[in-house]
C-alpha cells in the first residue's frame, strides 16, 4: 500500500508523517502569526482536536512550535533564511487524515517541493499482550469472598 491508503485502517494505531518542505516563502516562515495560524488550521484540516499549543521566534530569525491534539501532534521548525521546514505530522484513530493537514500546510508555506516519509505507528500492537491487555482479551477474575 501507499500513501494515503495507509494506516490505522491497514494496522497500527497512527500514521506520522516525517516532512521536509523547501523553498518555501521566507516571510511566511518567519512569522510566529503565519506559522501558528497555518498549524491550527492543518489540525483542524486533518480532523483533529486541539488540546493546547505554544511557538516561539528565534532571533534573528526561524519559528518552533507545537500543537498538541488529542490524537498527538503536529510540530514545526523553520529556517527562513534556506526557505526550509521541518514538519511532523502524526494523528491516530480512523477519523483523522493527516495528508489533509499536510496538503494545507504547503500551500500555506508555499513550498515547492516537499519529501515525506510516512511511519504507520503500533503495527502488530493489537495483537501484542504484553504490560496492557484489551478488555475484551482479559480473563475473568472471580473472587470469591470467604466468610470470617
Amino acid at each position: 500500500m501507499t500513501g494515503r491508503n495507509r494506516g490505522v485502517r491497514g494496522g497500527g494505531v497512527g500514521r506520522h508523517l516525517i516532512v521536509e518542505m523547501f523553498e518555501c516563502d521566507p516571510v511566511a516562515l518567519d512569522s510566529i502569526d503565519v506559522i501558528k495560524t497555518a498549524l491550527l488550521d492543518s489540525a483542524v484540516a486533518s480532523n483533529s482536536t486541539v488540546v493546547s499549543f505554544d511557538f516561539y521566534r528565534f532571533k534573528p530569525h526561524g519559528v518552533s512550535g507545537y500543537v498538541l491534539i488529542a490524537e498527538s501532534h503536529i510540530s514545526i521548525h523553520t529556517w527562513p533564511e534556506y526557505g526550509y521546514a521541518a514538519i511532523d505530522v502524526f494523528t491516530c484513530g480512523e477519523h483523522t487524515d493527516p495528508w489533509k493537514g499536510l496538503d494545507m500546510l504547503r500551500d500555506r508555506l508555499k513550498a515547492k517541493k516537499m519529501t515525506v516519509l510516512e511511519i504507520v505507528r503500533g503495527v502488530g500492537i493489537e495483537s501484542y499482550e504484553g504490560y496492557w491487555v484489551p478488555p475484551e482479551k482479559r480473563k475473568e477474575e472471580r473472587v470469591v469472598a470467604t466468610a470470617p
